[in-house]
This record gives structure tokens, sequence and C-alpha cells, in this order.
């Protein structure tokens, strides 16, 4: 999967780009019960809701490859085939006018969705002509062939919030009515996978909103796919694995975890060095890496073996990207804890240095007449004492906040933004629905990240 591919479709995901031929719903109560079923011809939806819509398919194709899109491969039986696979194939070629189909699928997701509310499951179906494109990108005007696909989209339902509003009729404050409100979809998936600008009947995306909490019942279950981590939860594994093993020795597990992810992070750089193709395939840490890994780090042998073991058990035969472990605040860690060591080995060595010509001086002023004082040392112990004062002064008394990308800004705000300068001209405040907002414009060729997660908004 690769992230152009995504943004290609994502962007046809607007009015005079939007091929939806067919959206169904069904709307689930927390007690499991389908109250509502429905079809309609998308491009006659009203306005409003035409945009409603195409926002909650648009979040679908949402977040980072890996963290929130996750590419799900089927298993197949002894035939070669996989019977889920095939009933999303027909239900696809269907172009969802099949409610036998549809209800399969509906209490699939009904019977195994482990969530506690009420919630809509959306089905739409696409057919966009793929345009050939040269290797320089330029586009040709002829199609290379016609990707047809379904996209899912499960959505909470839940009780808007308590408040007053103003009643025009009657001329009163009063308590407004509490509404159900369909949200953003925290789960998804694509059907097939668009995967370098072709259909993959063989794997789907699936979109997880939380990438702590993916749903892999939807995966197992709804799909009859295997479930897969993401890389927030493999970074997270990945560091339990290590310190656990220096459980009775806090501090020596924090040196071997740092230790680790600077060398894992050499290894992913060396790689790149040699394969600078952008379409070239990330590395995975094999359990021979881990290995390699381990011995640079110094790891003792007897833990070495049990890091693999443990290693290889949470993995298995799913290895994860050696890209998807690196903790970025640990390698600032390692950064800043490698110069404060260096920084006290300096300034050890200038005491020790400044101690010894105090000494002497000392001794001198008590065996000589002052005129015969060592004035050299006079100077040394001056200039010592000079540089003392300065590491201590520019250095350790200024350790940086490691927490922030912007060590300037108070961390006690609760929304913090960073755009390049020729967009803040365009940022503006506004009243929408009675909330004072932010209005950040965003062009189609600019991308945008909301707390590392790409393509968030």
């Amino acid at each position: 999967m690769r992230k152009k591919d995504i943004l290609e479709l994502k962007r046809r995901f607007k009015k005079e780009q939007c091929t939806f031929t067919k959206m169904t719903g069904c709307y689930v109560t927390g007690e499991k019960h389908s109250i509502l079923k429905f079809r309609e011809s998308f491009l006659n939806l009203e306005e409003d809701d035409y945009f409603k819509y195409l926002e909650i398919a648009k979040k679908v194709l949402s977040g980072t490859i890996g963290n929130n899109i996750l590419e799900l491969s089927f298993p197949v039986n002894e035939d070669f085939i996989n019977e889920r696979q095939i009933s999303l194939m027909q239900l696809k070629s269907s172009q969802l006018k099949d409610d036998a189909l549809l209800d399969n699928f509906y209490d699939l997701i009904i019977d195994n969705y482990d969530y506690t509310g009420n919630f809509l499951i959306l089905f739409f179906h696409d057919a966009y002509d793929v345009i050939t494109k040269t290797k320089d990108n330029v586009k040709i005007d002829e199609s290379e062939e016609v990707y047809e696909y379904v996209l899912c989209a499960i959505c909470p339902v839940s009780l808007s919030e308590p408040g007053l509003r103003y009643f025009e009729e009657e001329n009163k404050i009063k308590a407004r009515i509490r509404d159900w409100v369909v949200e953003s979809p925290t789960n998804g998936f694509v059907f097939p996978a668009f995967t370098h600008r072709s259909s993959d009947v063989n794997s789907i995306m699936y979109f997880t909103k939380n990438a702590k909490d993916t749903h892999p019942e939807l995966m197992e279950n709804v799909l009859d796919c295997p479930s897969k981590q993401t890389a927030t939860v493999q970074k997270e594994t990945f560091q339990s694995i290590i310190k656990d093993s220096f459980s009775l020795d806090e501090n020596k597990a924090d040196k071997v975890f740092m230790d680790i992810q600077e060398n894992l992070s050499t290894m992913i750089e060396e790689y790149e060095a040699l394969n600078d193709d952008k379409d070239s395939e990330p590395i995975s840490l094999t359990k021979k890496d881990m290995q390699n890994l381990l011995i640079e780090s110094e790891v003792p042998v007897e833990i070495a073996t049990k890091l693999e073991n443990s290693y290889v058990e949470a993995f298995g035969d799913d290895m994860p990207l050696a890209k998807n472990l690196i903790d970025t605040k640990t390698l600032k860690e390692n950064v800043q804890r490698k110069k404060e060591e260096r920084l006290h080995k300096q300034v050890e060595i200038l005491q020790a240095r400044l101690d010894e010509i105090k000494q002497e001086n000392s001794i001198d002023k008590e065996t000589q007449p002052s005129t015969e004082v060592n004035e050299d040392n006079v100077v040394l112990e001056e200039t010592l004492e000079a540089n003392l004062e300065e590491i201590l002064e520019t250095n350790l008394e200024k350790v940086p906040d490691i927490n922030s990308e912007d060590n300037d800004v108070t961390p006690d705000y609760d929304v913090i933004l960073q755009v390049k300068p020729e967009k803040i001209s365009q940022i503006k405040s506004q009243i929408i629905n009675g909330q004072k907002c932010i209005v950040i414009p965003i062009n189609d060729n600019e991308q945008t990240t909301v707390n590392g997660i790409d393509d968030l908004i």
C-alpha cells in the first residue's frame, strides 16, 4: 500500500469528481437491534446530506498507513479460495443492489462489533476510471482500468450534549431537545485494496481511528483476515519486551532500550542510504536483525536469548517494520543524555585540573615570597575557573524540553498550531454553530498532520 494511492482516491471525494453510485445504511441500537435500513442513489442526495456523507467516506481513507490504515490479506483454504473474499466480490459486483448480500454483512458486523451504544453502518459503491499516467506522472487521456470497489464506514451515533437554546416562536430560552448525532467513523474498510493504481482483490484496506483500539474482531470475524497490530501497538509491545527483561533494574532497562533505539535508527538510515528509490520496500526487523541489534547494543547473552524468544512470540510471522519500532522521544532523550554525560566529564576533568593548580599555588604562596609565585599557574587557575563557569552557565543549566518540538511553547495550552509562514495570513477566527473555531484553509495539494496523524483533517 502506498500513500499516494490512497491520496489519489481521497482527492476524488469532492462534488465535481465523486462518482459514487449507491449508498446503503443500517442503523443499530445499543441492544444490537437493526431499526432502519435504507438505500440511496448518491448523486440524488440533497446537497447538505451529500457533503456530510462524503465527509464520512473520506475519513475512512484518513490517517497514516500502518497506524490508521492497515493492509489485510485473505487466507485461503486447501482449494485456494476464501468464502468471505468471494462474498465481498459479489457485494461489489451487485453495486449494493442485493439485499441478501447486504443483510449478511450487516448481521456479521452487528453480531461481532464489540461496541456499547448505537451505531450506523454505511456502504458506498464506486467505479473509478483510472487514467493512465506516464513515468513522469503526466496523465494520458485514456483509461488504464476501471477500479470498482465498496467502502464501509462504521459510525457511532450518540446523543448531543445537553444545553439551552433560543426558541424564536416562543421568544424564550429553554432546554433544547437532545438529538442522536452520527459521528465520524471509528472503523471501516475498502475492498478491494487500491495498490499501485490498480485493484488488488487479495487485500483489504482496513481503517481504525484509534490506533490502540483497532477492533480486531472486525478483521477476524467480519472480514475473515488475520488481525494486524498498528505501528503504535507494535512500538509499545517492543518497548515492553525489552524493559520487562530488565524488570529488576529499571535504570539498566532504560539505558539498554536507548542503545537499541539508537542502533535501530542507524540500521534504518544505512538501509535507506543503499535503497534510495522512493518505491523501495521499507525494512522489517527480522529475527536475525534483532539478534544483530542486541549484539551491537551489548546485551548479555542470557538476556538476549530471552528477548529474541519474546520478540518472535509477540510478532510471529508478521515481523514489524523497523521504522514502526522507533521511539523518537527516546532518541531525543538519548542524544540529551550523551550530551550531558560529555559535559559532566568535561566538568570533572576541569575541576580536577583546577584543584591541582590551586594546590600548587597554595604551596607556592607558603614556601616562596609573593614576588616569586608562579604567575603562569595563577593565570591558568583563573582561566580554568572561567571555563568551568561558562560550561555550567551555557550548558548544564539549559537543558531543553525534549517532550516538545517547540521548546518555547507553553505546554499548558490546549491547542498548539505550527504552520508554514505563508499560511499564517490565512488563519481566521470564526463562530460556527455557536462555537469559536480556528479556520485554516487546506488546498488539494497540501498535507496536514494532527498530533502525529497524517491527513486526519
